[in-house]
C-alpha cells in the first residue's frame, strides 16, 4: 500500500487509477484488474512513470490502445503506463508528418490525406495506436509504417533518444522497437504528395474492411501472423474451424483470421482456442500459426 500510496502522490497528474478493470481498455474487451494505470502527456511524464515505478519496485507495462492485446483473467500486477488520448498530438508540415505515440494510426491517416498526402491510405479503419504500429510494424493491403517512418523517438534503459530509422530496423510484424526495454514516444513520417487519387483508395480499403471482417464483436483484430506462402484464415477455414468456438470465444464466420468476443469470453477460453487452431492447422497442412496478439497478464 505504501509503494502505491508513493506512486499515486508523485504520478496523480497523470489520470492515475488504482485496480482497473483492463476490459474496458482492450478492443477484445477482455482481462482483470491492472494494479494502477497512469496516462501520461509527454515522453518526459513516461519517463518519471518509469523511474518513479522502479524506485518503488513496480513491475510497469506499456499499452497503447489496447488493440492486439490479450489480458488475463488474472490481470496485471503492474502499473501500466497507458500512452493514449493525452499523448496523441498530430503536426503535419509538407510532407512530413510527426505524431505522439498516442495517436490513432487510422485518424493520422485521414488526416494525411485531408492534407494532400498519400502513403497511409492502407492504415484507414486500423484500430492501433502509432506507438503500437511502429513496434509491430503494423500494415495492410500491401503497406507497412516502416515505408514512410523516417525517426522514432524513444525511451529505453532511463534514456530519451530521437533517432533515424534503417531499414533493418523493421520485419514483418516486428521492428526492433519491440521490446521490453524501449517504449516509443513519437514517428516522424515522410509522404508522399497526392497523386489524386488517395481519398478513393482510403474509401475502397474501408469497405473491404467493413465487408470482410468482423467489425461488430470485440476482438483484437488479425489473431495470426501470415505464414510464408499461406494465408493464415485460408488454412483455418480450410481445417474446417471457422465458427468453432471455446467457451464465448469463436472462429469467426465472416473471417477465420479473427478470433471474436462473442459475450463473456474469457482470455482462457481464446488462448484455448488459439492452441486447438494451431493443433488442427498443423495437424493439416504440417503449418504452425505463430499469434500476432500478445498474451500480458498473471
Amino acid at each position: 500500500m505504501e509503494k502505491l500510496e508513493r506512486l499515486e502522490r508523485v504520478l496523480g497528474g497523470m489520470n492515475f487509477k488504482k485496480n482497473v478493470p483492463m476490459r474496458d481498455y482492450t478492443t477484445f474487451k477482455i482481462g482483470g484488474e491492472c494494479l494502477a494505470m497512469v496516462e501520461p502527456a509527454s515522453a518526459q511524464e513516461v519517463m518519471l512513470a518509469l523511474e518513479t515505478a522502479a524506485e518503488c519496485g513496480i513491475d510497469t507495462f506499456i499499452m497503447g490502445n489496447g488493440s492486439n492485446l490479450l489480458v488475463s483473467d488474472r490481470g496485471i500486477n503492474k502499473l501500466v503506463i497507458r500512452i493514449a488520448e493525452r499523448m496523441s498530438s498530430v503536426e503535419i508540415s509538407g510532407n512530413t508528418v510527426m505524431a505522439q505515440a498516442g495517436a490513432l494510426l487510422s485518424s493520422v491517416a485521414k488526416l494525411s490525406v485531408s492534407r494532400g498526402l498519400m502513403g497511409l491510405e492502407w492504415a484507414s479503419g486500423i484500430p492501433g495506436s502509432i506507438g503500437g504500429s511502429v513496434a509491430m510494424n503494423a500494415g495492410a493491403y500491401g503497406g507497412e509504417l516502416s515505408d514512410c517512418i523516417k525517426r522514432v523517438d524513444f525511451i529505453k534503459n532511463g534514456r530519451f533518444y530521437s533517432d533515424a530509422v534503417e531499414k533493418g530496423d523493421f520485419g514483418y510484424r516486428k521492428s526492433l522497437y519491440d521490446s521490453p526495454d524501449i517504449t516509443v514516444c513519437g514517428v516522424g513520417m515522410e509522404l508522399c504528395p497526392d497523386n489524386g487519387g488517395a481519398a478513393e483508395r482510403m474509401r475502397e480499403y474501408t469497405a473491404m474492411r467493413r465487408a470482410k471482417q468482423p467489425l461488430a464483436y470485440p476482438s483484437a483484430g488479425s489473431t495470426f501472423k501470415r505464414p510464408e506462402g499461406y494465408y493464415a484464415g485460408a488454412l483455418i477455414e480450410g481445417a474446417g474451424l471457422k465458427g468453432f468456438s471455446v467457451g464465448g470465444a469463436e472462429v469467426s464466420t465472416l473471417h477465420a483470421g479473427f478470433i471474436i468476443n462473442k459475450g463473456g469470453a474469457t482470455a482462457d477460453d481464446v488462448k484455448d482456442l488459439i492452441f486447438e487452431i494451431q493443433k488442427r492447422v498443423f495437424e493439416k497442412y504440417g503449418v504452425m500459426l505463430e499469434t500476432e496478439i500478445k498474451y500480458v497478464g498473471e
